[in-house]
């Protein structure tokens, strides 16, 4: 770390597979050997069950934590603050002294599907998206909430207040239930009044909640201090720290990938994926099919996701047999665009943006005998790469010549094939950055940011790796494809 300059940050990155945590300079650049990676695994059954353990999920942020605690101490590395970010819209039941009485559900349970049904036709939900940013769906808690309720009613009675994973953390850190989430964390909960910057009053009276059952709210540039004896023994070198409230974790890779503005949109494919762009100012109008997410104050996080990505690959690799990404990557390199002639609704795991269905699934359309499995894996990926089309034609509706889409998340920046594939289904050109860990950098560069380390998000932005561009022929060829999902999406979802 001959390069490196203070001050440091640690960054905690929890996401749906796995923690990681690393340490980070003063100008939000990795300490080379200073990452850990800890999995951890959510339970997954065929009734939309997604769900974990919550002692499962706090041991494996707990052991990141210790490990690159001492890999810090090895390096003589003093430790200014602690940035944070989390998987969202994620939440637990605690009881009245904060001890959990349910698991960690997360966005991708889909069993609240008849609830959220029931909430469509009691709110209005045009007037609700507009003030919270979210529809109802079942990503989000509303549904959660009342699905708790009707199933579980002894259980649901137990829990007094809901707490997303990394507000729950914090209340075992700082040995206090007053602890507070940031309005990014709020907001991805779909219960955040985001004009208001507080609990939408009527959205938690109409599910039966008050303020009291939910975490207070700050922005994530206001930090806790002072671990409890148990935490401050355990880590002495944050004992008296900063812990910076965490922020979404698709926030966190807007800024690590260097997308701060309008005018440069962020690609994630993880495990889920999204497509993102950061606005500043008075938070704006949300068109139909997309959400608006508070980041800060006076910052909005706009875009859609979906969870589809990586759990494609997953999929393809236990079910179709398939091999890892890096071998496949370089028979897909040989095929043709749409070779398959299948067009696919790539909804494993339900859909999210743009239709919002609560009863979507996964649909092949135009198997053969001739259909081989290289096909199908081909065409899920491509349905992947056209849905984030649809979003950029409601995300930018007016896209500037200037716009640039930075592409991020482990399983796109393992494929070549993939990265040219979304130039050619946005029609414009991808970048890769040459920052890794994304996700993790942008929690390090808001820690930074908040202790006063950075000016201005722009000195943090990442130099361009690669740039992808499109393909003329190819955007054609993937336009059509794009008008088939559209009919077949309208055939069976309406």
């Amino acid at each position: 770390m001959p390069d490196s300059k203070p001050p440091y940050v640690l960054a905690i990155d929890i996401g749906s597979s796995s923690v990681k945590v690393g340490l980070y300079d003063g100008s939000a650049i990795a300490i080379e050997g200073a990452d850990v990676s800890v999995p951890h695994e959510q339970t997954l059954r065929s009734d939309g069950t997604a769900e974990e353990r919550v002692d499962d999920i706090v041991h494996a942020v707990e052991t990141a934590i210790d490990r690159a605690v001492a890999i810090a101490i090895d390096l003589g590395i003093a430790i200014s603050a602690v940035g944070m970010d989390s998987m969202a819209s994620t939440i637990i039941g605690v009881d009245a002294v904060g001890a959990p009485v349910t698991p960690v559900y997360t966005y991708a349970d889909t069993r609240t599907a008849e609830d959220v049904e029931l909430l469509r036709t009691e709110l209005d939900i045009d007037a609700v998206h507009d003030r919270t940013g979210a529809m109802q769906h079942t990503s989000y808690i509303p549904g959660r909430v009342r699905w708790l309720r009707r199933t579980q009613p002894v259980l649901a009675a137990r829990v007094a207040r809901w707490l997303d994973v990394s507000t729950y953390l914090f209340t075992r850190w700082f040995g206090t239930q007053d602890v507070a989430a940031s309005f990014s964390i709020a907001s991805w909960s779909g219960m955040l009044n985001r004009r208001e910057l507080r609990w939408d009053a009527r959205l938690l009276e109409h599910i039966g909640l008050n303020e009291k059952n939910l975490p207070r709210l700050v922005a994530h540039s206001e930090p806790q201090v002072g671990l409890c004896p148990q935490f401050a023994e355990r880590w002495p070198a944050l004992a008296d720290k900063p812990f910076f409230p965490a922020v979404g974790d698709g926030a966190a890779v807007n800024i690590g990938s260097g997308c701060d503005s309008r005018d440069r949109v962020a690609l994630t494919v993880g495990t889920t994926s999204a497509m993102r762009v950061l606005i500043e100012g008075e938070s704006p109008s949300v068109p139909s099919g997309l959400w608006a997410y508070r980041l800060g104050r006076n910052s909005t996080l706009m875009g859609g996701a979906f969870s589809e990505g990586g759990l494609l690959l997953e999929w393809a690799e236990s079910v179709l047999k398939m091999p890892p990404l890096d071998v496949l990557d370089a028979e897909l390199l040989k095929r043709e665009p749409d070779s398959h002639r299948l067009t696919v609704l790539p909804f494993l795991a339900g859909e999210r943006a743009t239709g919002w269905s609560t009863r979507a699934t996964g649909v092949f359309e135009g198997l053969r005998s001739s259909t081989t499995s290289l096909d199908m894996v081909q065409a899920m990926m491509e349905s992947v790469s056209l849905r984030f089309s649809l979003v950029a034609e409601i995300l930018l509706p007016t896209r500037s010549p200037d716009v640039r889409f930075v592409a991020s998340g482990g399983s796109v920046r393992r494929s070549e094939w993939w990265l040219q594939t979304m130039a050619d289904a946005l029609d414009a050109p991808v970048e890769i950055s040459a920052a890794d860990q994304e996700t993790s950098r942008g929690a390090a560069a808001l820690a930074l940011h908040s202790i006063g380390a950075v000016k201005s998000m722009d000195s943090l932005r990442p130099h361009v790796q690669k740039t992808y561009h499109p393909r003329p022929m190819a955007t054609v060829i993937l336009r059509n494809a794009v008008e088939r999902q559209r009919k077949l999406y309208r055939r069976i979802l309406g």
